[in-house]
């Protein structure tokens, strides 16, 4: 399927307090390799005026749009919204144009993303308007007035990590320039939905819901006075708590659906302690209600799933999206099981002029049926995926690993994996464990990975398709009290591979566990790591529904690594804001954590410097206890002391919550921090950040990873990102421009074969050697790049004038005098700043009688030392560079000198294809001037040279040149004995046509 991608610019750095030096980084952009997969879509919504145009809004990939019945998914909120998290979407049911979304999703997991208020637009998705609310925090509900497009209700859910005052129903009248507060209960109980009645939208039903989350439990509901149902029948003004017929007791959330047909009927969908938990009717619009099922699915996680929804032609058909998905044809009495693509289901929407064309959506994406739920669009098409962290492997080129929420562990080709192999199609593996991760291959064995399973430690084997669990304590911990666990295991629990013994894999409950054996034997070598505070040691889930998934777990190893320079280095990380450190594997361990740091939080990461054994650094996240400050620290004394790296002036914004923080690997004090929205670097150590975000979407980074000169990124919500060789960032220079060109040293790089690109995803990029230079100014048609050999030879030269050539530099009839290719493109960038060329290494092609595609697609250049030489109007700046061998292609013992060989001989093709091509052109053109005889001897030629028209022709000598250039340019290779007998066959038939022709 066919994903298109809106293209988006980026205004991120809100609420910096002053003002850095800017430093434009816009060159360097990201891609993304997927998985094209869904990930957990929240709400959907469609717009009866256009049947085939629908809305998803993803808990971290923002708003998407098709138009054509889910077949693609296009992104319509980035570059405009400040948080990837939507909690609702409604059109306006005259004008499909006026859209309106709720940010902030409303199944309050831990890793939920904040809301950012109210968006508006006035043009179908194109732009968006910010309209306030932004405190509001998860908004479960978005309802636009029927007869009023500018008359808005929100239910405000609230903050999802501490109380807050913004909670409550809001109204605008105004298309969202002013908003009042129509109901408030207090700052900890805020509202989950709200219905207006069909035909007099002056009456409105309110849900409330108290809410909050911990990083050791999940509170969903209260006292009677904390929650229910409310009604107003005058626009707001009054409300009235509806009681008759509804639980008594505590009560939890609650969604609710009015009939489309029949205004006096009620749905309510409530959680409440035992049997009085389930749905609940009323025919008389709230005055009374009966409860007509109990089912369990019905409120199954109930802070999680809990929407109902009416089929708007027939009051009795009642759809349920918990997990599973369940449906009523008899007024809400008995349900049945509805197949969807995914489980753990979240919202439904029924066209109201055809009920059998519905949009619903789960943890697996959005969903499209023409029939009512019997067949289902692919989930297939929306590059929507939560990824908890990422890894790579050791092959070329190399993969990405990670583990999608609520889907598999993936592992994914960085780039194109074979040179033929088709482009468009995504290539993605399981790679064993399960949703959580981390999924780590073995450093040397790629066929070999690492696994955690909410807990469970597991090998799998690419080659065998086996995987092998070996848990610590080989218990079932789902379900119990922790402080009764004899290990603790986050569902994330972390996993990480000496970089000193392959052999040697760590594991974290509340210890630190250690195995030589892939599991078979675990030794234990440390004491208890986290602050284990007895208090937070309870059964997650009250005051009414349990639920202990591994989530909620508290005092917890989050974070391990070993020094890659120091051997028994290790450093660790807990969920309750505990850092540890032990010198001699285990044997010692010292509690560093920094003493000015506030309690509780959770480190994310911990990264030892690659460059000083006493230096590490590391990312808290407090925002589970309501504090979204990113905390990112460094100590250089083994953690005695801790220095703070982001304050509130150097440049990373006080609400972007902390969550990677990695050293680069070549250039000390290069650091890259990833947040809650986006990406940030420091050039200087952490004194100062600058945004990174480019063409990134705004999307919590889970994890970073740098590998051979690339920058890989996990996001929840929108997959793995590459940003392709950041070489020049470890440039020194990079922090020094001034009135001065600068040309950046390339980055070695290896002549991977690929295959041709195509439009569809994944869009592999061309092998191709990326030369960054910098500007100080416009240099409108001054500027050129040329590529040099080992012998200085100018094999390529680009210009940024197309008034200066659009070909070749020269024309010789012998192509081994100048290899040179001489061309305009206007890729080569000649703005102020630093600029990025993509050389795609190839050297002059074949002559064409078409301009547009003359001597293009030449051969790669061989491997070997190159100079790549910038001018800049007078002025000339000179970097070297190296083209390597594959190493796949080395292992087969494709050498350089082999290439070369190769290289010599496919280019004496290319010039005799030269040479046929321009004979041909040189025939017609003079067959044109022709007569009689002579005429008829040049067709007579001409036939032996150009395929006739029509099907399946006879290939005559043009066409059987350039399958021999075909075949010997295809790949790398000794060249074959046929191959070198047919040259000298098509050079002979060529001079004896010559001859005859005698032009």
């Amino acid at each position: 399927m066919k994903t298109l991608f809106h293209h988006f610019t980026y205004f991120f750095l809100f609420g910096i307090s002053t003002v850095l030096v800017a430093q434009d980084f816009s060159a360097f952009e990201y891609r993304t390799i997927g998985p094209l997969r869904g990930g957990r879509v929240t709400t959907v919504t469609g717009t009866p005026i256009e049947p085939g145009t629908f809305y998803l809004g993803a808990s971290g990939a923002g708003v998407w749009k098709t138009e054509d019945y889910g077949t693609t998914w296009n992104n319509v909120s980035d570059g405009f919204f400040k948080t990837p998290s939507i909690g609702a979407i409604e059109v306006a049911i005259n004008d499909p144009n006026i859209v309106y979304v709720g940010t902030g999703s409303d199944g309050l997991r831990s890793n939920i993303i904040g809301g950012k208020g109210v968006y508006k637009s006035i043009d179908g998705g194109k732009t968006w308007n910010h309209i306030g609310l932004e405190h509001a925090g998860q908004i479960g509900a978005v309802e636009i007035d029927p007869t009023n497009s500018n008359i808005v209700w929100v239910a405000a859910i609230g903050n999802a990590f501490k109380a807050n005052e913004e909670r409550g129903i809001y109204k605008t009248t105004d298309g969202g320039v002013t908003w009042q507060k129509m109901l408030h209960i207090s700052n900890t109980t805020g509202f989950a939905d709200l219905e207006l009645l069909p035909g007099n939208p002056n009456i409105v039903y309110a849900a409330a819901w108290k809410a909050q989350r911990t990083p050791w439990t999940i509170i969903s509901g209260g006292e009677q006075n904390e929650g229910g149902i409310y009604k107003s029948v005058n626009g707001g003004k009054d409300w009235t708590k509806l009681e008759k017929g509804l639980p008594k007791g505590l009560i939890g959330k609650i969604d609710l659906a009015v009939s489309a047909v029949d205004s006096s009927i009620l749905y309510a969908v409530i959680e409440a302690p035992g049997d009085e938990g389930g749905v609940y009717k009323s025919v008389d619009q709230g005055n009374s209600f009966v409860q007509t099922s109990d089912n369990k699915g019905l409120v199954n996680r109930p802070f999680y799933y809990t929407n109902i929804e009416l089929d708007p032609t027939n009051p009795d058909i009642v759809y349920s999206n918990a997990n599973p998905l369940l449906k009523s044809t008899d007024g809400g009495k008995s349900w049945t099981m509805m197949a969807v693509p995914h489980g753990d289901n979240h919202d439904i929407w029924l066209n109201p002029n055809n009920p059998d064309l519905l949009i619903q959506c789960n943890d697996g994406g959005a969903n499209v049926s023409h029939n009512g739920g019997k067949t289902w669009s692919s989930q297939f098409n929306q590059p929507t995926a939560e990824i908890y962290q990422v890894a790579v492997d050791d092959q070329y080129p190399y993969w990405v690993y990670g583990a999608q929420q609520d889907n598999t562990t993936i592992a994914i080709p960085s780039s194109a994996p074979s040179a033929t192999g088709p482009q468009g199609t995504q290539i993605m593996i399981n790679v064993g464990g399960c949703e959580t991760g981390p999924s780590i291959p073995k450093p040397g064995n790629h066929n070999i990975v690492y696994n955690n399973c909410k807990g469970r430690f597991s090998v799998y084997n690419k080659i065998t398709g086996v995987d092998r669990e070996y848990s610590i304590g080989a218990s079932n911990i789902y379900g119990h009290n922790p402080k009764d666990l004899k290990y603790r295991f986050q569902r994330v629990a972390p996993v990480h591979v000496s970089p000193h013994d392959p052999d040697v894999v760590y594991m974290g409950s509340q210890f630190l566990h250690k195995t030589r054996n892939d599991g078979v034997i675990w030794e234990t070598i440390s004491p208890d790591l986290t602050a284990f505070e007895e208090d937070k040691q309870v059964i997650s889930g009250s005051p009414i529904t349990r639920d202990i998934t591994g989530e909620e777990y508290y005092s917890t190893l989050y974070a391990i690594r070993e020094s890659k320079i120091k051997k028994g280095l290790i450093w660790t990380g807990s969920n309750d804001g505990v850092v540890s450190v032990t010198q001699d594997g285990g044997l010692t361990w010292s509690n560093v954590t920094p003493k000015k740091m506030p309690k509780g939080g959770r480190v994310e990461s911990i990264e030892p410097s690659q460059f000083d054994p006493a230096t590490a650094y590391m990312a808290l996240d407090r925002h589970l206890l309501g504090d979204t400050t990113p905390y990112f620290y460094k100590t250089e004394d083994f953690g005695k002391s801790w220095e703070l790296l982001s304050t509130t002036t150097n440049g990373i914004p006080m609400d972007h919550i902390a969550k990677v923080l990695r050293e680069d690997p070549v250039t000390k004090g290069l650091l890259y921090a990833g947040t809650e929205y986006g990406m940030f670097v420091s050039l200087n150590d952490g004194k100062e950040w600058k945004n990174f975000q480019q063409n990134l979407p705004i999307t919590p980074i889970t994890d970073i990873i740098l590998h051979r000169g690339d920058l890989v990124l996990s996001t929840m919500g929108r997959g793995f990102w590459i940003l392709d060789n950041i070489t020049s960032l470890r440039n020194s220079a990079i922090s020094n421009l001034n009135d001065t060109p600068v040309l950046f040293a390339p980055d070695n790089t290896i002549r991977y074969r690929v295959p041709r690109r195509s439009r569809d995803f994944p869009n592999y990029p061309d092998t191709g050697v990326l030369i960054d230079y910098y500007l100080p100014k416009e240099f409108a048609n001054e500027v050129k790049l040329e590529v040099l050999n080992a012998d200085r030879q100018i094999v390529a030269s680009i210009v940024s004038d197309s008034t200066k050539t659009m070909t070749t530099k020269e024309e010789v009839e012998n192509m081994a005098l100048s290899m040179t290719f001489s061309y305009f493109d206007n890729k080569l960038e000649t703005k102020k700043g630093i600029n990025r060329f993509h050389w795609n290494m190839r050297q002059k092609g074949a002559w064409d009688k078409r301009e547009s595609r003359r001597y293009k697609n030449g051969p790669m250049v061989p491997p070997g030392d190159y100079i790549v030489r910038l001018t800049v109007g007078t002025e000339e700046y000179e970097q070297p560079f190296k083209i390597m061998v594959d190493p796949r292609m080395a292992k087969e013992g494709i050498d350089s000198t082999i290439i070369t060989e190769h290289l010599s001989f496919e280019n004496k093709v290319l010039q005799l294809l030269t040479n046929v091509r321009k004979f041909q052109s040189n025939l017609e053109s003079e067959i044109k001037k022709s007569k009689g005889d002579k005429k008829e001897n040049l067709e007579k030629i001409l036939k032996e040279i150009k395929n006739d028209e029509g099907a399946y022709p006879q290939q005559m000598l043009a066409a059987q040149t350039a399958y021999l250039s075909y075949i010997v340019g295809d790949a790398d290779k000794i060249i074959g004995k046929d191959m070198k007998e047919r040259y000298l066959e098509l050079v002979a038939a060529l001079e004896k046509l010559e001859v005859e022709a005698n032009l």
